[in-house]
């Protein structure tokens, strides 16, 4: 294999800063004064640098109870999502002609509802139900696929295996389910890859979902605890952002884990 070009080292750079350059505000941010004026432009290193503002976080949000209602929520929900987007992406793979193309078309149609059409109707059901206001109540959003787009993302995986290989597998006898679980799924790996990764990233970081739906702050993801701090003092905001750089570390570590996952795969012949 050759070098790589190098614009296209300078472009992975510069795409690089791009997405970086919020993050290194909000640490910098992190580490200014409390009750003091905001810097003239942008500090590059605060003197000195506040470290105790991320230990003061516990005195305005109970943190710890939060992240383990976040981690409760992705731990629940990705699973899920992958099973349910991925049986269905291969329901729409193995339909034919007409009824393929309905499904196609419904979960397009479906995508491109807004989500906050869906709010009321999700609490009026949920709360019909008595399934509202639970540790888990965003989570049975899961069943549903999160969004028709996993869907769609898996059924163009499966759409790339050879429809033989498919049909050979159901002529030797093998079940539907057989069928998803030992051959559809493991040669879909990248997507299921990119698909946790994705509604990982989602569960962790709504707020709108458990805003609408669950009502009891011991309840709360991390996400929506840290929106009600969004309230406090301007004077006060170091120590927001510092509970921010605390909620944002655990999805950027997912985000590489699931990044390195996906290329692997990719990769493996």
């Amino acid at each position: 294999m050759g070098s790589r070009p190098p614009w296209r080292t300078v472009g992975v750079v510069a795409l690089s800063a791009v997405f970086l350059a919020p993050l290194v505000v909000l640490v910098l941010g992190s580490l200014q004064r409390p009750l003091q004026p905001p810097p003239d432009g942008l500090d590059l290193w605060p003197e000195p640098a506040e470290w105790s503002n991320y230990s003061a976080v516990s005195a305005f949000l109970p943190l710890g109870p939060l992240l383990r209602n976040s981690l409760l929520l992705v731990v629940v929900a990705v699973p899920v999502t992958v099973v349910v987007t991925s049986m269905a992406g291969l329901a729409i793979v193995t339909a034919r002609g007409r009824l393929r193309r309905w499904l196609i078309g419904i979960s397009v149609l479906m995508l491109l509802v807004p989500a906050a059409s869906l709010w009321v109707p999700r609490v009026v059901l949920l709360r019909g139900l008595g399934l509202a206001d639970t540790p888990l109540t965003v989570a049975l959003l899961a069943l549903a696929g999160t969004t028709p787009f996993y869907v769609l993302l898996f059924a163009f995986a499966y759409s790339r295996i050879p429809a033989a290989l498919l049909e050979a597998a159901t002529l030797e006898g093998m079940s539907p389910f057989a069928v998803w679980r030992r051959i559809a799924l493991p040669l879909a790996r990248p997507a299921a890859v990119a698909v946790a990764a994705l509604s990982g990233l989602y569960y962790w970081s709504t707020f709108m979902d458990p805003l609408t739906l669950v009502s009891s702050p011991e309840y709360w993801p991390a996400a929506l605890g840290l929106r009600s701090l969004s309230e406090m003092e301007t004077a006060l905001y170091p120590i927001y952002l510092a509970a921010a750089v605390i909620v944002t570390v655990p999805a950027l570590l997912a985000f590489a884990f699931g990044q390195r996952s996906f290329f692997s795969s990719v990769e493996r012949p």
